[in-house]
């Protein structure tokens, strides 16, 4: 008698539950990093997705909450509608009596690993047991990731500390579900309270401190937005926040309010935050930077500005493509493989990118330079020839330009050199002048048009506008033809916006194009270039300060406030 075969059990899935943080993606944990790169799910509210979709992985399956359906965050008031959304980008509807719960369990099916995703921290900012526990009651594993929780996170950012040097007692509250007693708890301590709440009820909240017992001139500092580059702080106390709010012209919000977070106590160092608020000081916080290159190009330069509180946003002002005839590149890099060149000078990422491409199209890679010395104008084009397995022989020491790299070119010797020529892939419309120097060096030079650069399309609409409106607090302009492009495709920049060039010829090529100049980098490098608006944004701040005025953005300019073009 044969055995039975018995049906295969149901593959169980796996579920993390994740912290997201307050808002800021930097501050997400390595190990929310990893579970999100392996996951196959993902759910999450709609905020709090933008912050985590970077790092799943492409792919992976969606569910958030609706963008145009209000998020209820206190507990046992019932869970958001939820929306899916698949790795198609096709959206499908989920019917709106299915909680969060019933769709991580669904999701868990077939062995998925799901990942839910939360603002802040699962065990303190979110009610996510219910779901745990649906979780431990199918049998379905499942584990926590802690995030850093919005009550702790945001302080932090806002230059107040929570505990002294005594170790003052610190308790939590959220004014949206606290009972009378907790408030007469916390009313009859003398330490710090920590306040979840919303800007329209932070008013109440302190009200409900001072009747509990707490003295009205308890220092008191509010933050809205916290750990992200919208984020605001006032500091008050307990009897003036009203006042303080209504000054600063925060008016009520049609959506009940904004989450913010309140520390009321003497010893909060609410008196220290202008000393501690590293965040808001840094030399471009919440600037908008409009940096007119292609995400690919302005990656690192992004990075940098973000560092300095910036906001970047890409704008491409150039389209790279193929050359009209390319047998000539064809032939030049078959020249590569059959000895034909001493040397290969790279003047440009494009150009890395293009032999590149030519390499992988006929089955070559790096192995291909061997016995060739290889040059690299440029911080990004050398790191573009090393992620390719290749290491420049020749970078300039000095000016990081054709000048520079001709500066240190070695002449042709005959008896050192068994070869004389170079080959020079570049753009169809590079200047002459790194020809002509090798050529005056004893050099042969193979001049290559490797790829073309033509106009990039218009960005959107909304991008125009806020070009030629005075919706970016500065550009960056890194070469004469990213002034006439941009300008071309998208308009004027608005005068109050902060113009920062490159080098002396971008900044001619800018005033041609009716714009002042405010900043100019000390040598030609786009990173130094962000550097030196990052001084222009510290020492406009310092001003400021220095005048007893409000430190603003540029573009947060006064109505009808017009921004002189200098005579100099």
């Amino acid at each position: 008698m044969s055995p039975t075969t018995l049906p295969a059990p149901p593959e169980q899935g796996h579920v993390t539950f994740l912290g997201a943080g307050p808002g800021d993606p930097g501050l997400l944990t390595l190990r929310a990093v990893e579970a999100l790169a392996n996951a196959d799910v993902l759910v999450a509210e709609h905020d709090v997705l933008d912050v985590v979709r970077t790092h799943a992985r492409q792919g992976v399956a969606e569910v958030h909450t609706d963008a145009d359906t209000p998020a209820s965050s206190t507990p046992g008031t019932g869970t958001p509608q939820l929306t899916v959304v698949d790795g198609a980008s096709t959206t499908a509807g989920v019917p709106a009596n299915r909680d969060a719960a019933h769709l991580v369990m669904e999701a868990a099916r077939g062995g998925k690993r799901v990942v839910r995703a939360v603002s802040g921290d699962p065990g303190l900012d979110a009610y996510a047991a219910e779901e745990m526990l649906a979780c431990a009651s199918a049998g379905v594993p499942f584990e926590v990731v802690p995030g850093v929780a919005a009550a702790v996170g945001v302080p932090a950012y806002a230059g107040v500390p929570l505990r002294d040097a005594e170790g003052a007692d610190v308790r939590f509250v959220d004014a949206r579900t606290a009972s009378d007693r907790c408030w007469t708890e916390v009313g009859a301590s003398d330490g710090t309270v920590v306040v979840s709440t919303t800007l329209d009820s932070v008013a109440a909240a302190a009200g409900e401190l001072v009747s509990a017992g707490r003295k009205p001139d308890t220092p008191l500092t509010v933050t809205v937005a916290g750990t992200t580059t919208r984020q605001r702080t006032w500091s008050a106390t307990l009897g003036t926040i009203a006042q303080t709010l209504k000054q600063a012209k925060v008016l009520p919000s049609p959506e009940g309010g904004r989450p913010v977070i309140a520390v009321v106590g003497e010893r909060s160092a609410a008196a220290q935050r202008d000393r501690l608020a590293w965040f808001e000081s840094k030399p471009l916080f919440g600037w908008k930077v409009l940096v007119p290159r292609t995400k690919e190009q302005a990656a690192s330069l992004s990075d940098q500005l973000r560092s300095y509180g910036a906001v970047p946003h890409e704008v491409p002002t150039i389209a790279v493509e193929p050359p009209r005839t390319p047998q000539q590149m064809e032939r030049a890099v078959k020249g590569l493989v059959t000895g034909r060149y001493e040397w290969i000078a790279f003047t440009s990422v494009n150009a890395v990118r293009a032999v590149r491409e030519k390499f992988e199209e006929y089955g070559l890679d790096a192995r291909a330079f061997a016995g060739i010395k290889v040059a690299a104008v440029g911080e990004q084009t050398a790191k573009a020839l090393i992620a390719f397995g290749v290491k420049p022989d020749l970078v300039p020491s000095g000016e990081q330009s054709a000048a520079g790299l001709l500066e240190d070119w070695p002449p042709y010797d005959p008896v050192f050199d068994p070869i004389d020529r170079v080959f020079l892939p570049r753009a169809d419309i590079a200047t002459e002048t790194l020809v002509a120097g090798l050529i005056g060096l004893g050099w042969e030079v193979d001049d290559v048009t490797a790829y073309r650069t033509v106009r990039a399309s218009p960005p959107p609409a909304e991008t125009r506008e806020a070009i030629k409106g005075g919706g970016f607090d500065a550009v960056l302009f890194t070469s004469s033809s990213t002034v006439r492009n941009l300008v071309g495709i998208a308009g004027k920049p608005h005068n109050v916006t902060v113009i920062a060039c490159i080098g002396p010829a971008t900044a001619k090529t800018a005033e041609e194009h009716g714009l002042r100049v405010d900043v100019m980098a000390p040598e030609p490098s786009v990173h130094k270039l962000a550097e030196a608006l990052a001084d222009f944004g510290t020492r406009r701040r310092l001003a400021a300060l220095e005048a007893g005025d409000p430190v603003t953005r540029p573009s947060e300019r006064r109505p009808g406030a017009r921004r002189r073009r200098s005579t100099t």
